[in-house]
């Protein structure tokens, strides 16, 4: 298919005037009509109602608009991805994501994708609390947890295992739990308006959640990168993502607690975008800027 006549067509659509649709392309009245009624000679049907007053879209012309925008989306992006200088990825993306991992992985990457994307800016909304893609407008948002949203489509970045954890201080105040039963005599800290998650042995059933039951949650935040330096004060064991406190484990300022334990919660961390928007361009060249740099197996798995 002519993506030429795909490209006057969007324009065409945009403007309801064919003519100027083609001035911006460089093309004479003439030259323009006869480009657009070949487009719909090929899909066998008449995209845009002429009369000498006025220019309209078909019913047929509404429903193939956004399979041509995403046909020239897709293009553009394969293109961009290799490296041809003809085609300039361009815009302004709306980006939402938590802003304990953007802190982490998205913003000091930032410099090479806008290096090697000019044409493109980046409007970030960075928040532990959750913003709604469509009622936000945005392009693209990370998101770490199971999508079950039929409105959402998402591409999975990586695995977000959780784990259990307490700083060495704060265990030498109190007895190591043992099994989940033992966390009812410990404080913790969670993140405001999460659920109770199961915790299980492996190949057992379900042993306990946490938090459970009539817990001492002395804390409750919204904003993961607080309540990692606060456990790590010890105040008390907190559930956290590996991503978020990978380094902690490693230099002992946390210790996991209750190792045998998996917590059974089903995440991963997605990037996700509304069903009702095309793909374009610079939504994909972030998005595989994204999985390049952080990607499957995740960059904390590697270290």
């Amino acid at each position: 298919m002519d993506t030429k006549g795909l490209e006057l067509f969007v324009i065409a659509a945009d403007m309801l005037n064919i003519s100027a649709a083609g001035r911006r392309l460089g093309l004479a009245p003439a030259v323009a009509s006869a480009r657009l009624a070949k487009l719909e000679h090929q899909v066998g049907a008449d995209l845009l109602h002429r009369s000498t007053r006025k220019v309209s879209l078909s019913r047929e012309g509404a429903e193939f608009l956004p399979f041509a925008r995403e046909i020239l989306a897709q293009e553009q992006a394969a293109l961009a991805a290799l490296g041809q200088g003809s085609v300039e990825v361009s815009g302004t993306l709306r980006f939402a994501a938590s802003s304990t991992f953007a802190q982490l992985y998205i913003a000091p990457i930032l410099p090479e994708f806008l290096e090697r994307y000019p044409g493109v800016n980046l409007e970030l909304k960075l928040s532990d609390t959750l913003a709604n893609l469509i009622e936000g407008g945005f392009d693209l948002a990370l998101r770490n947890y199971a999508i079950e949203d039929s409105s959402l489509r998402a591409r999975k970045l990586a695995d977000d295992k959780r784990i259990l954890c307490a700083s060495p201080d704060y265990l030498s105040r109190y007895d190591r739990p043992q099994t989940p039963d033992d966390l009812i005599e410990h404080q913790m800290l969670f993140f405001i308006d999460s659920t109770a998650q199961k915790l299980s042995a492996a190949g057992d059933k379900v042993a306990g959640t946490f938090p459970p039951p009539k817990a001492k949650n002395r804390v409750i935040c919204d904003d993961g990168a607080s309540m990692r330096i606060a456990t790590i004060a010890g105040v008390g064991i907190s559930m956290n993502s590996c991503w978020s406190v990978h380094q902690a484990l490693r230099d002992g300022t946390l210790v996991r607690v209750l190792p045998d334990y998996e917590v059974d919660d089903q995440s991963a961390i997605w990037l996700v975008y509304p069903k009702s928007n095309v793909l374009t361009a610079k939504v994909r060249v972030f998005i595989d800027f994204l999985l390049e740099k952080i990607g499957t197996p995740p960059i904390w798995e590697l270290e």
